[in-house]
């Protein structure tokens, strides 16, 4: 059964000056999508640390959080252009700007071009120009390859997708020393990792939301349990592939990774056991669950290179 279209309501214009310059930098703020921004920065301070192997100067952190900002917000906002049609479809994103009709697409597309040319000026004059071009390529990348390329395409958008939300880590580790190490990699197979169990949860409670506009997520495409188990699979690599960072840790990330680790693999193993044994499904703790265990886990990060432990190897 196909179920109905997401009725989209324009909002009543605003009345008032005031009113109006409110209205109008609220939707440009919802085109940047906040709330996503957050979680990337999260990691970002996290690899500057590493980077340092201490507390790295407030400046660059600073100047690296804003320009990050700013090339977030650009990814967001180009995404919202391209995607603004099966925005209009799915519930959970029938308030977005555009899909309300709250902002012009050219006045978007604009807004978010001129984001990513100044998040890669700013980033490359009180940075480096390694992280500035660095955040060009995660925009590109989200927008071209992701969004354009993929998404609409194949099950597998949101792994190979998935690839510019680990570019944060690659950034500031950049911006702290000019240079991508090993660690660094290490940092952004763990977010690469963690994306499809993260996104696939939610992606299982919209299910209807991406078939109505689409959209081939995982979900939408293959039964439940082939979801739930490669849902298992990226669990287990991303525990194991994020204690690749040993060397250069101590103790205290040690801990972290593995008592986060394994209750991680623990809930991802339980709703396995829900879709097999045919009751009804929960995926949203495991979504709200990464984000609590992917900030955790850099947060470890962030404390174990502060505290200056002696690593374990």
């Amino acid at each position: 059964m196909t179920p109905p279209a997401t009725t989209v309501v324009v909002p009543a214009a605003p009345t008032g000056r005031l009113a109006r310059v409110r209205a109008t930098v609220t939707a440009y703020l919802g085109l940047t999508k906040t709330r996503i921004i957050e979680q990337l920065l999260v990691v970002t301070v996290p690899a500057m640390f590493l980077a340092q192997r201490g507390v790295p100067s407030l400046l660059l952190i600073a100047a690296t959080l804003v320009g990050g900002a700013m090339a977030a917000a650009a990814a967001h906002a180009l995404n919202c252009v391209v995607d603004a049609d099966i925005d209009q479809k799915m519930a959970r994103t029938a308030r977005r700007p555009l899909a309300r009709g709250q902002v012009p697409t050219r006045n978007a597309l604009v807004f978010g071009l001129v984001l990513a040319a100044l998040s890669s000026v700013w980033l490359g004059l009180s940075t480096n120009w390694l992280a500035a071009v660095l955040s060009l390529a995660a925009i590109a990348f989200y927008v071209l390859v992701y969004t354009m390329l993929l998404k609409r395409r194949t099950s597998q958008n949101i792994v190979w997708g998935g690839a510019a939300g680990c570019m944060p880590v690659v950034i500031g580790w950049a911006a702290v020393t000019g240079t991508v190490e090993w660690p660094a990699l290490v940092m952004f197979g763990v977010i690469f990792f963690w994306t499809p169990p993260h996104f696939w949860a939610l992606a299982m409670r919209y299910r209807e939301d991406y078939a109505a506009a689409g959209v081939p997520m995982l979900p939408v495409v293959a039964p439940a349990p082939a979801v739930s188990v490669r849902i298992v699979v990226y669990s287990w690599v991303m525990v194991a592939w994020s204690l690749l960072l040993l060397p250069v840790t101590s103790w205290v990330y040690l801990a972290v990774a593995l008592l986060g680790g394994a209750y991680f693999v623990f809930r991802a193993h339980r709703l396995h056991h829900q879709v097999k044994e045919g009751r009804e499904i929960s995926p949203m703790p495991l979504f709200h669950l990464s984000n609590i265990y992917l900030c955790v886990l850099f947060a470890a990060i962030a404390v174990d290179a502060a505290l200056g432990l002696p690593v374990l190897f």
